[in-house]
């Protein structure tokens, strides 16, 4: 298994109509062949030294192995919305991880 977490800081001053686009476009990586697990979420309402709250949106992304997962990011759906919303953010933080 190959797991794809990625973390979004969106730009403070966006407007409503701006989030949506970013929401529509991370929503699409969905539809990509080869994901197994897919979720967006926001920052739950924890609240421990140890967790990290500052992103905006969160994207977890399940293969089967590293191969799904660089099919995904070549695939026309993943390049369209990268292309559409990189605007939107000023940081991306990414963790990938292969099950051992």
């Amino acid at each position: 298994m190959f797991v794809h977490i990625v973390n979004f800081w969106l730009k403070a001053d966006l407007s409503a109509d701006d989030r949506q686009q970013f929401v529509a476009g991370v929503q699409s990586l969905g539809a990509i062949e080869g994901v197994t697990v897919f979720n967006v979420g926001t920052p739950a309402d924890t609240d421990r030294p140890v967790i990290d709250r500052s992103y905006d949106y969160n994207l977890l992304t399940v293969f089967n192995d590293k191969a799904g997962h660089d099919a995904y990011q070549i695939d026309p759906i993943h390049l369209k919305f990268v292309e559409e919303c990189k605007h939107l953010w000023d940081r991306v933080l990414i963790y990938d991880a292969e099950t051992i």
